[in-house]
């Protein structure tokens, strides 16, 4: 078979494999999740990327979709060149921005000269029993194709040591980045946490839902001391540091999602040295 009808070959099971893994053009798929990478992995199975600070997208062919499946707003000409195929990935508005970029994705009126700074970046390929090796190739090829100034292919390379791994998390974290991720050549599209992908950071974060505002003392008399937050296995702890005073003065409210970022757990299973990171508020 030659290249050219090979390409169109994969791109048929692709369009095929669309109405399986989505309600045709519908809210997306589970979608795969990362767990955190642990020194003893082997890194040959491996490729490597930056994990961006924005926020997740899936676009089923006409539409992007959140995360939790809601539909993001986006003006039609962002979308216009997009490609028929389901893509995977994060719309980016740059290092450190994900508060701006939150702002503008979850608008229902979308504004146009605020989106124009916004670009999808696109890391998998929703394409069923293949290799993520060989997804990655015709992502590639398709986000060529497309001619798109607002989609992105988020560059994948191999990575030959832990050493290097972290001379080069050090740098993405100096230079302003978030991170790294590592996603397994060999894996198969599947959603769900699992370590065919895994996230390479200075410190590890969860989510927690707000229970109460805990009035503050003394330098923070008036304002917000501390949130006492509630994890999905039900324990509660509070986190009192990483705020600041515009946030303490109107703090997340009780019911909201936020992210905070820790440093391994205590005797008792609880998060240690818990640090506010932000709202969870990248639903549409």
């Amino acid at each position: 078979m030659s290249v050219l009808n090979q390409s169109i070959f994969l791109r048929t099971v692709l369009l095929v494999l669309v109405s399986v893994t989505t309600d045709v053009h519908g809210a997306p798929p589970e979608l795969p999740l990362a767990n955190v990478y642990h020194q003893g992995t082997d890194l040959s199975e491996y490729w490597v990327s930056e994990k961006l600070d924005g926020v997740r997208a899936y676009w089923d062919g006409e539409h992007l979709w959140s995360r939790g499946g809601h539909q993001y707003q986006s003006p039609e000409w962002f979308t216009k060149r997009f490609p028929d195929d389901p893509l995977d990935g994060e719309l980016w508005l740059g290092r450190g921005r994900f508060s701006e970029l939150s702002g503008i994705v979850r608008t229902q009126v979308p504004v146009d000269q605020d989106w124009r700074r916004v670009s999808f970046h696109v890391f998998d390929l929703p394409m069923q029993n293949t290799p993520f090796s060989e997804r990655y190739e015709e992502l590639r090829a398709i986000v060529a194709d497309s001619g798109s100034p607002y989609l992105a292919l988020v560059r994948q390379h191999p990575i030959s040591s832990h050493r290097a791994l972290m001379e080069q998390l050090d740098q993405t974290v100096a230079a302003g980045g978030e991170g790294l991720m590592l996603k397994r050549k060999k894996s198969l599209y599947l959603g769900g946490r699992s370590d065919d992908l895994l996230k390479v950071k200075p410190f590890q974060d969860r989510e927690a839902v707000v229970v109460e505002q805990i009035p503050g003392r003394g330098q923070f008399e008036g304002m917000m001391g501390a949130l006492l937050v509630e994890l999905p296995s039900g324990r509660r702890f509070r986190i009192g540091t990483g705020f600041s005073d515009a946030e303490r003065e109107s703090p997340p409210e009780p019911g909201q999602t936020v992210t905070f970022k820790f440093h391994g757990y205590t005797s008792s299973g609880l998060p240690r040295f818990a640090s506010y990171l932000r709202i969870r508020d990248d639903e549409p």
